[in-house]
């Protein structure tokens, strides 16, 4: 679908995906890195076991459909060559500090003059202004200053973050969607534009609309582990299964009270439960306890009840009753479930790329979504650093071997 287009990729570790996905779409994607890599290389784990800028599986998860080039942007020749690349190319995604590649005369005033055209797409994590625009971040305070981090953890200790760093990933999707409408106003226009991502805008949209609470004048949910609290009510939603875990929704009202009445009366079924626990008004039951008629620590013995009878059956076999009963139960799977789907493997979700470099055949996540007509195709595998250097420099900058060898001498790429 993008195949007529170049995308520019100069980001770090803050804003790989947005490339990756672009490159999936079809676009030739140009991965910019510094002379020696990107420092984003250098994070682990590593295939085999070995700590190398073309091992790194942190690199390998987001830069396949892409081709890499080095490139020194902080020299006068460095400078050059990336405006000749800049003069070809659609799409540029940066993700350096606010005011960095304005300050090397790469910023996008400076490129638009150049290629009026060019979409020029920037992630940070607060946004180019304002006055947390130049703080120092990490994945933890971008979470912490988007409200998502408030809602994680247990209500007696402090908040914890997601173990794996995502926030930014948030901002790469969030970048991906601004540069193809920008594309779309580009075909009324024949103008570019800036299109300023900041991560903690992207990461506040994922609150589960906590953010709507305070302006709709609602009472505050407040962080359970596996679960919220809802003023005299903590819902819990993860229970212990006998060979893992499993989501139950205990809830009440019109929609789910019936599921409820469901899940109760199986239970009682089983022996679990007297049937006065079972016939409790599951659908008015919110009614019940904030009015004081059903005491708080009632729904406590209740949701042990439901414990001690989950604890008892695996996952399968709990996930069976509730697709035969009306349940709301859903297995909680762990990596290697994933990897074993048999909806995926129905999907054909899974990859196969061809690291001819390591002799090894490595299975990647497929396509973010199915298109019918232009399917997703895994076109190349991650790039090693500069691996595609004198096919840019020489093959399409004109650039001779000669001058090309005297840059990697001189350390400009």
């Amino acid at each position: 679908m993008l195949s007529p287009y170049r995308v520019l990729d100069l980001t770090n570790e803050r804003g790989l995906l947005c490339g990756q996905i672009l490159g999936d779409l079809g676009a030739d994607v140009v991965q910019v890195e510094p002379p020696g890599g990107s420092p984003a290389r250098s994070i682990g784990p590593f295939y085999g076991g070995e700590a190398h800028p073309d091992r790194s599986l942190f690199w390998w998860a987001y830069n396949r459909n892409k081709r890499a080039v080095t490139l020194d942007l902080d020299s006068a020749r460095g400078r050059e060559l990336f405006l000749r690349l800049v003069r070809s190319a659609d799409f540029l995604i940066e993700s350096d500090e606010p005011g960095r590649m304005a300050a090397r005369g790469l910023g996008y005033d400076d490129l638009a003059t150049a290629n009026p055209g060019l979409i020029y797409v920037s992630i940070t994590p607060f946004g180019q202004e304002g006055p947390k625009a130049h703080y120092a971040a990490t994945d933890l305070t971008v979470w912490a200053a988007g409200g998502p981090l408030a809602l994680a953890g247990d209500y007696d200790r402090p908040p914890v973050r997601v173990s794996v760093p995502q926030a930014f990933l948030h901002g790469c999707a969030d970048a991906a969607v601004g540069a193809l409408v920008a594309l779309f106003a580009r075909h009324a226009t024949g103008r570019g534009q800036h299109v300023d991502v900041s991560a903690q805008h992207s990461v506040t949209q994922a609150t589960f609309g906590a953010t709507l609470y305070k302006p709709l004048g609602l009472a505050q949910g407040h962080r359970v582990s596996g679960g919220i609290t809802y003023g005299p009510l903590t819902m819990r939603w993860v229970y212990p299964a006998k060979d893992g875990y499993v989501s139950v929704s205990l809830l009440f009202g019109s929609a789910a009270g019936p599921m409820t009445h469901r899940l109760m009366a199986y239970i009682c079924e089983e022996g679990f439960c007297d049937e006065a626990t079972r016939d409790k008004d599951w659908d008015g039951y919110y009614e019940l306890v904030f009015s004081g008629r059903e005491p708080v620590e009632e729904f406590e013995r209740v949701k042990q009840v439901v414990e001690s009878f989950t604890k008892t059956r695996t996952k399968a076999e709990l996930l069976r009753a509730a697709l035969d009963r009306g349940l709301l139960i859903a297995p909680i799977v762990t990596v290697d479930e994933v990897a074993a789907s048999e909806q995926l493997a129905a999907r054909a979700y899974w990859r196969d790329l061809e690291h001819a470099e390591l002799g090894a055949r490595v299975r990647y996540p497929g396509p973010f979504v199915q298109f019918s007509e232009t399917p997703i195709a895994y076109r190349l595998r991650p790039p090693c650093v500069g691996e595609h250097n004198r096919d840019v420099f020489v093959d399409e900058l004109g650039l001779s071997r000669g001058e090309l060898a005297e840059l990697e001498a001189q350390g400009m790429v």
